[in-house]
Order: structure tokens, then sequence, then C-alpha cells
């Protein structure tokens, strides 16, 4: 398959995934990148934010018209997120200039991590899940939302994982309500997150354009068709899936080349 194709069937599949599960974002195209691509991992980090966050724009609005989104809990976790962003990037550059060259193999071990961590604690969230749904709809104080917004906020400003997955977990595990809405709210608040994350890395020279302007042209519809298939399908089978490929991507990366 030609290069540029190859770039935008792997746009189409990473926007299908994510507008139908809140999942697969960065987890799933950062391997991609690096070791489909052989894009530097830096240069893959500051890329896939961008992706993510002009993907997510559609898919956002979706979940707006089917009033999938919780407005008070993305205003919490952006209260969070937004500075720790700040600081994951910042320091992410710090690394860059101690390093060099070499901080891609720093950021590859961090990904790698993370992607073994993010999958085993996938595994509970259909128990959380149920849990959610029998108990009703549960909010928590600003400071708790704002606290896992900031956490996540910090891993997604140095690596671009997390605005996805680890927050969808973090809201299962302090806050309940229904499927959609939680996917809904996580990708509203992904907006946000990855916009102003986008913004850090253009600043400091980490984003290839030509390649993510590549990846849009399959991942913008490939959003909104997730995003209205969201509110058709069931997606405990999907979430399985992508649990193992994160598993398997996360031992990769930990692998010296």
């Amino acid at each position: 398959m030609p290069a540029v194709l190859l770039k935008i069937a792997i746009g189409f599949l990473v926007g299908t995934l994510v507008g139908l599960t809140g999942l697969g974002g960065a987890v799933l195209l950062l391997p991609l990148l690096i070791f489909g691509l052989g894009v530097p991992a830096v240069m893959a980090i500051g890329s896939d934010a961008l992706f993510n966050f002009i993907t997510k724009i559609p898919t956002s609005a979706m979940h707006i018209k089917f009033g999938n989104v919780r407005w008070r809990v993305v205003l919490g976790l952006a209260c969070g997120s937004i500075p720790g962003s700040f600081i994951g990037a910042t320091f992410l550059q710090h690394l860059k200039q101690v390093y060099g060259p070499g901080v891609n193999d720093v950021v590859k071990i961090v990904i790698g991590v993370l992607l073994l961590v993010v999958p085993m604690l996938l595994l509970f969230q259909d128990k959380l899940q149920k849990e959610a749904n029998m108990t009703g709809e549960v909010y928590r104080p600003l400071w708790i939302i704002a606290s896992i917004g900031m956490g996540a906020g910090f891993l997604v400003g140095m690596t671009s994982v997390g605005s996805g997955s680890i927050i969808m977990l973090l809201l299962l595990l302090f806050c309940h309500f229904d499927p959609r809405h939680m996917v809904g709210t996580d990708i509203a608040h992904a907006v946000f997150l990855t916009g102003f994350t986008s913004l850090l890395h253009w600043k400091y020279g980490n984003i290839d354009v030509h390649l993510v302007g590549m990846l849009l042209i399959g991942s913008i519809p490939g959003g909104i068709i997730g995003a209205r298939l969201s509110s058709k399908l069931p997606v405990l089978w999907l979430r399985r899936m992508l649990c193992t490929v994160l598993f398997l991507t996360g031992i990769r990366m930990l692998i010296p080349v």
C-alpha cells in the first residue's frame, strides 16, 4: 500500500475507534506512527496531540447533538488538565534539551509502561460500569474532578496518552453515569485538553503538519461514523480487543530495537 494511502487508512481506523468508545486515539496511533511509519517518538507525540484535537472536534459535536455531554464534569476536568498539560509538555521539552536525540528512547519507555498499565486497568472497567449503572448518576466535588484532570493532563502533555483511556477509567471510579454520557463527556473534554497540548507542541516544534493532514483525511469521517455507532451498538467486545492490542504494543515499545 502506498505511504499516503496507509496514513489515510490509519487515520480512518483510529478516528472510528475514538468516536465509538472514547478510547484508541493516542494509545493506538502512537505505536503505529513510531513502528509503522518510523516517526521519532517526540514528533509522534506532538503530531498525535494535534491529530486527536482536530479529529475530536466533529466527534464531540456529534455527542453534543445527541445530548451525551455533562458540561460540569468537562469544566471540572479542564481546571486541572490544562495546567497539568503545561507541566507535562514543558517537562518533555526539558528532557529533549538534556538528552538530545536520545529523548526518543526515554519517551518510548514511558509510553510503553503506560500501554501496559492502561489495558490492565481496563479489565476492571466492565465491573465499574455495572456498579455505576446500579447506583445511578453520582458526581464528586470539583477538587476531585480537577485532580483527575491534573494527572491525566500531565500524561497527555508528556506522551499524548490519556485524554481518552485514563480519564475514562478515572471517571468510572469517581463519577457514575451511563456509558454514552461517559464517552461524550470524555471526548468533549479531550477537545480542550488536546487543543491546548497541541499549541504547546507547536511552539516546541514537535509537530509534522503533513503527516497530520494525511491522517485527518481518513480520521474525520471515521470519527463521525464512530460517534453515530456509539449510541446504537454495544462496544464491550471492542474494548476487550483494545486491551489485548494495547498490552502487546506496550511490550513492543519496551523492547530495544
